[in-house]
């Protein structure tokens, strides 16, 4: 898949004509998955690539960086997640400042039409764009039909009562609810790390646990988690503990520490991708260690018993 960024370097020739999603995609959800499956097969049937344009940074972190919330995802994660769904090619916009104020005839003219030349462009039913968030979808009709290409929208995918949004997901993660937050994704709420050199108690207490090292911005609350650890292309069902430590710290860091069950090899330098199914218990302070190897036990029973109902 290609990957190209603005205003760093040309669009390919072959792009030109290219269906497009328009938007940020966090988290990649279902309605960002209608979107995608409509450029898609929009692309299919023209005969011309299907490329989806995000911006990064976040726009929230250049406008009004004092409130933009946590991402779901990296740069990194969506790209990875738009290839292996179809998409020919990412458009890469770098967020600055300058482009916050662009109008949205601007932003259409440079980027959409003289840097990629687009036949079609999809976007979300509620998308706004341009300075001020001044550009909607009837503006955005009525310039492609000014510049040449056509523009269609996807109406809000709904699950069960919620309309599915990046806000609301992220609501659900901050509670906890990381259940509710994957039906409302599509698939489960993930981060990827590298397992680093830790304290090692867990191995001491018959309990081995993995540090991961993430660049991804955890916004789940600290507690224990029945999760699936990812190693290469195989999955193992997982306890992990999100927090401090406060049994044996009392200034502790945050830290994401996961233990696969029935698994005993070296997991040192490897690369994990965490997927958080569902919280089992808040973080708690245990008296002794034997308190919290009960704990542990417990804690890996029922993630055992909820394992053996679903499929991983």
């Amino acid at each position: 898949m290609k990957i190209i960024h603005y205003p760093d370097e040309s669009s390919p020739v072959y792009w030109k004509q290219a269906v497009i999603a328009l938007g940020n995609f966090d988290g990649l959800h279902r309605g960002h998955s209608k979107l995608v499956e409509s450029v898609c097969r929009r692309s299919k049937e023209l005969s011309v690539p299907g490329v989806v344009l995000v911006f990064d940074p976040h726009p929230s972190r250049i406008v009004r960086p004092d409130q933009a919330p946590p991402v779901l995802m990296t740069k990194d994660q969506k790209v990875d997640f738009l290839a292996k769904v179809g998409i020919d090619g990412v458009a890469v916009v770098r967020f600055t400042k300058e482009l916050s104020l662009w109008n949205p005839e601007r932003f259409v003219r440079e980027v959409l039409v003289e840097w990629l030349g687009v036949s079609e462009v999809w976007v979300g039913a509620n998308f706004l764009f341009g300075r001020e968030r001044t550009g909607n979808f009837s503006l955005l009709k009525s310039l492609g039909n000014r510049y040449g290409f056509r523009v269609d929208k996807v109406d809000p995918v709904r699950y069960k009562e919620f309309v599915v949004s990046s806000t609301r997901i992220r609501k659900l993660l901050s509670d906890g609810h990381v259940d509710e937050a994957g039906a409302l994704l599509g698939h489960h709420y993930f981060i990827d790390g590298h397992v680093v050199v830790g304290s090692k108690r867990g191995q001491s207490q018959g309990f081995p646990t993995a540090n991961l090292r993430t660049d991804n911005e955890i916004m789940i609350p600290n507690g224990v988690y029945a999760t699936v650890a990812k190693l290469d292309k195989t999955m193992h069902a997982a306890v992990a503990n999100v927090g401090v430590r406060p049994t044996f710290e009392t200034n502790g860091q945050r830290v994401v520490e996961v233990h696969l069950l029935d698994y005993d090899s070296d997991l040192y330098g490897r690369h994990v991708r965490l997927s958080f199914v569902k919280r089992l218990r808040d973080e708690e302070t245990f008296p002794d260690t034997e308190a919290l190897q009960r704990q542990i036990a417990a804690d890996c029973k029922q993630a055992r018993e909820l394992f053996g109902r679903i499929s991983l």
